[in-house]
């Protein structure tokens, strides 16, 4: 395995992490809470915006009642130690579509640190997937504790500097975007012990989508008049992991892909 490889998924975080020392504190914008659908049906206030969450909430259920079910998936893994991340990405998953719904009925920060909290074990536990399915399984694994420590204390400091009056979304910010980075570079430079491994590109393309969506959420409301942006977020970020899902179901390991194995 050629050093320049792991250099180039390493380096991206450590530049970051670098170049978040400099701009000083970066705070919550307060406009952030202000969405386009602020319809109210049955009751339930920003009602678009809180059932869209239901996707993230089917999909890590069922995909957690697969993975803790004795003798489910056996194809989908070299050894059961693997099934540990993705036990941890579903469980963020399903979590933030609880997060995520409670945080919608009353947008502010009290309760968007239950939304982000949970986002940050999959954004985590998706880097200890990639390293043990195309690096080495027993780094991946053994990264996966310290990885989803890292997330949560990230968005425990954001909480903190907020209560603080000094609100610092810097930490949180690099681990919504390193995951991203470094997944998509292993994926272009190491190869998977497994197959079906397209569904990951399409599964990335589905939330980049996702994202785009979120940046328009005003535009998408007023072209629509029924569906806002971040509606379609939700539901093309849950399109993702359903994608997942299924490439857990049908994929199996494929012989001498070159990655080491527990």
């Amino acid at each position: 395995m050629s050093r320049w490889r792991i250099v180039a998924v390493i380096a991206p975080g450590a530049l970051a992490s670098f170049a978040a020392l400099f701009p000083g504190p970066i705070p919550q914008d307060p406009k952030y809470h202000n969405f386009a659908d602020q319809r109210v049906f049955f009751e339930i206030p920003h009602f678009g915006d809180v059932i869209t969450n239901i996707g993230f909430v089917l999909a890590g259920s069922i995909a957690l009642a697969r993975l803790l079910s004795p003798g489910r998936l056996r194809s989908a893994f070299a050894t059961d130690r693997e099934r540990r991340a993705w036990v941890v990405f579903f469980l963020g998953i399903m979590l933030t579509g609880l997060g995520s719904g409670w945080y919608h009925l009353q947008p502010d920060n009290a309760r968007l640190f239950w939304d982000r909290l949970p986002m940050t074990l999959t954004f985590m536990a998706l880097v200890s997937v990639m390293v043990s399915e195309r690096i080495d399984a027993r780094v991946g694994v053994a990264l996966l504790g310290p990885l989803v420590l890292a997330g949560l204390a990230s968005v425990a400091w954001w909480d903190y500097t907020e209560q603080q009056g000094q609100g610092d979304l810097r930490w949180y910010g690099l681990v919504q975007f390193y995951p991203m980075v470094a997944s998509v570079l292993m994926l272009l430079l190491f190869r998977s012990r497994y197959t079906r491994d397209y569904l990951y590109w399409v599964a990335l393309c589905a939330y980049a989508a996702a994202k785009l969506a979120e940046h328009f959420d005003v535009e998408m409301y007023h072209l629509s008049g029924w569906l806002s942006g971040h509606n379609l977020k939700h539901v093309l970020a849950a399109v993702g992991a359903w994608l997942l899902l299924i490439m857990l179901r049908r994929r199996s390991v494929v012989a001498n892909a070159g990655t080491k194995s527990l």
